[in-house]
């Protein structure tokens, strides 16, 4: 037992009798938004995996260079 073109042009009326042709669009829309949303996530998960491919140079063997503390005023009241 298949379901047949009547059956399917039932199931479509009653769809459309239900929702209405404004909120039936707005669900399409909506779906549309999601795939293309659903592409670009997935493209800028390909991109670190393109970025990581590329060499990179190497980095600075020198000691980092110490920055000083800083000093509070004496006239600062935000740290009390």
């Amino acid at each position: 037992m298949s379901i047949g073109w009547p059956q399917l042009l039932v199931v479509a009326l009653l769809v459309l009798v239900l929702f209405g042709r404004g909120r039936i669009s707005e669900m399409m829309g909506d779906f549309g938004k999601g795939i293309s949303s659903f592409k670009k996530g997935m493209n800028e998960a390909d991109e670190p995996a393109a970025s990581k491919a590329r060499i990179e140079p190497p980095a600075a063997t020198g000691a980092p260079a110490e920055t000083p503390a800083p000093t509070a005023d004496k006239n600062d009241t935000t740290g009390v």
